[in-house]
């Protein structure tokens, strides 16, 4: 068996073109190239392979033996390639293949997890994996096609989206108001019970904004439960441990539903982003792209 491993593709198509078209000079036509020049790749495939393929005659042009099989063989190689031209381009018209995307934890359950079940349903092709951590994940470590981040971003290198604006709230309790009173002004804020998040920037530090242009520094000095974690914070508020900071998504229910109510609400937390991060790619996949699209649409 003749071996096609590191046989250039153009002279193989070259090749089964000449033997198709009967000739040099037919192929020469078909392909739209000189005659000189299929000859030359001919001479050089010839020499690449150490055998010969053509006997030449002044009337015709036929295959030695080596030749027909690697006539059959060479088909049969450019017919492969071109499947495989085809599935990618299909994988980038429809959404196929698996699809890795990280997400902070209380994101990816309460935002994300909805959007991708609906994008597989959308989507039977397309196989999901997600990945939920509050710790930063390493896309290319990971493998990960899509993480979103919340907050501010890194300099990584990655190409990244807007999907969303990030609110923040003061929340807290009923059974925790009952106890400790509804705080009037921002200084009430410091000696409250306080559950912090540890891994935003400052925990227990963070500025107020007034509806008058105001700012006000508030620096929370009794944290009574902290985590890692946004879902145990969240627990905690629940419970009626203390005041917490935390994601609009995150605790919109809970609050439409009383078991949290706002705190301050007239003063508002610093908006921030969310974004898609994705590994810079000169072609977008479209299990990105249409993932992207549904979290923009989902933010609407």
């Amino acid at each position: 068996m003749i071996d096609l491993h590191n046989i250039n593709l153009n002279r193989l198509t070259t090749f089964v073109a000449v033997v198709e078209a009967g000739s040099l000079t037919a192929a020469a036509q078909r392909l739209g190239l000189a005659k000189s020049m299929v000859s030359k790749h001919m001479q050089l495939l010839e020499q690449e392979i150490g055998v010969g393929l053509l006997i030449r005659s002044t009337r015709k042009l036929s295959l030695t033996e080596a030749g027909r099989s690697f006539y059959d063989a060479s088909r049969q190689l450019l017919r492969a390639a071109e499947q495989a031209i085809e599935q990618a381009r299909s994988g980038r018209l429809t959404p196929q293949g698996t699809l890795r995307v990280a997400s902070p934890i209380d994101y990816g359950v309460m935002v994300l997890s909805p959007v991708l079940t609906q994008l597989r349903a959308d989507y039977p092709a397309l196989k999901i994996e997600l990945v939920c951590s509050d710790h930063r994940i390493d896309l290319i470590a990971e493998g990960i096609d899509v993480t979103v981040r919340l907050g501010k971003l890194d300099d990584s290198g990655h190409m990244a989206t807007r999907i969303d604006q990030l609110r923040r709230w003061l929340v807290a309790s009923p059974a925790f108001i009952a106890r400790h009173g509804m705080p009037r002004t921002p200084a009430d804020l410091p000696a409250l019970p306080h559950i912090a998040l540890t891994v935003i920037a400052q925990p227990t530090q963070f500025t107020l904004h007034g509806a008058d242009g105001s700012s006000t520094a508030v620096h929370m000095q009794n944290t009574v439960f902290s985590s890692n974690t946004a879902y145990a914070t969240r627990a905690a508020a629940l419970a009626g441990d203390g005041i917490l900071r935390a994601t609009e998504f995150s605790v919109k229910d809970d609050v439409a539903a009383g078991r949290l109510v706002r705190v301050l609400p007239e003063w508002s937390l610093a908006v921030s982003e969310i974004h898609a991060v994705y590994p810079a790619t000169p072609h977008l996949p479209q299990k990105v792209r249409v993932l992207i699209d549904a979290l923009k649409a989902a933010s609407r």
